[in-house]
C-alpha cells in the first residue's frame, strides 16, 4: 500500500448532538475516535485536530486556529503536521469505517487523481472521507486562507477527483438518531 499520513477530525462542538463530545461516544465497546483510529492504523504519522484525550494508539495532537473554526481549519492545521505523499482525512464520528475502507481510498488514488473521496448512495460526496495528494492539498488549503468558518466541500474545486462508492463507510453520527441507528446494528 502506498504510504500516507492520516487526519482526524476531532473538534467538532457536536451542536446536533446537544454539545456532546462525539469522539468521546462509546460505539461497540470503544469511543468513535479510538474506532477511526483503529481504521487508519497503516498511517505512518496520525494527527489528531482536537482535543487530547486517551487513544487506543499513539497520535500526535493539534487544535485548529482559531478554535472553533471549523473543520476546513482544523484540516489546515492538521495537514501541516504531515508529510507523507499522501494524506487521508477522516472526520471521527464515521462510526462504519474499517480497514479495507481505508485500503480502498488509498488504492483509489491512481495516477492523474488529486483525491481519492467516499461517494455515498445517494451520491453526496464526502470530503472528510478521503485521501488525498499532499501537494495538491497542501495548495487547495494554502488557496482557501482564510480557512476559518469556509465550507469543506471548497477543498475539491479545482481538483481531480475520484469518487468512491463508500458501501456505508462514510455514514457519520451527527444526531441521537444517527447514534441509536449505529447502536441498534
Amino acid at each position: 500500500m502506498t504510504e500516507f499520513d492520516a487526519v482526524v477530525l476531532a473538534g467538532g462542538t457536536g451542536r446536533r448532538l446537544g454539545g456532546v463530545d462525539k469522539a468521546a461516544l462509546r460505539l461497540g465497546g470503544r469511543t468513535l475516535l479510538d474506532g477511526v483510529l483503529l481504521a487508519a492504523a497503516a498511517a505512518a504519522r496520525t494527527v489528531v485536530v482536537g482535543p487530547e484525550r486517551p487513544t487506543v494508539r499513539p497520535v500526535v495532537w493539534t487544535r485548529e486556529a482559531p478554535v472553533g473554526g471549523g473543520p476546513l481549519a482544523g484540516l489546515a492545521v492538521g495537514a501541516r503536521r504531515t508529510s507523507a505523499p499522501v494524506v487521508l482525512v477522516l472526520a471521527t464520528d464515521l462510526a462504519r469505517i474499517g480497514v479495507d475502507d481505508v485500503a480502498r481510498l488509498v488504492a483509489a488514488l491512481t495516477p492523474g487523481a488529486d483525491a481519492a473521496v467516499f461517494v455515498d448512495d445517494a451520491g453526496r460526496v464526502q470530503p472528510l472521507a478521503g485521501a488525498y495528494r499532499r501537494a495538491p492539498l497542501m495548495a487547495a488549503l494554502d488557496a482557501l486562507e482564510p480557512v476559518a468558518g469556509r465550507a469543506v466541500r471548497e477543498l475539491l474545486v479545482g481538483m481531480s477527483v475520484r469518487g468512491v462508492p463508500d458501501g456505508g463507510a462514510s455514514l457519520d453520527v451527527d444526531t441521537v438518531e444517527d447514534l441509536d441507528r449505529e447502536r441498534g446494528r
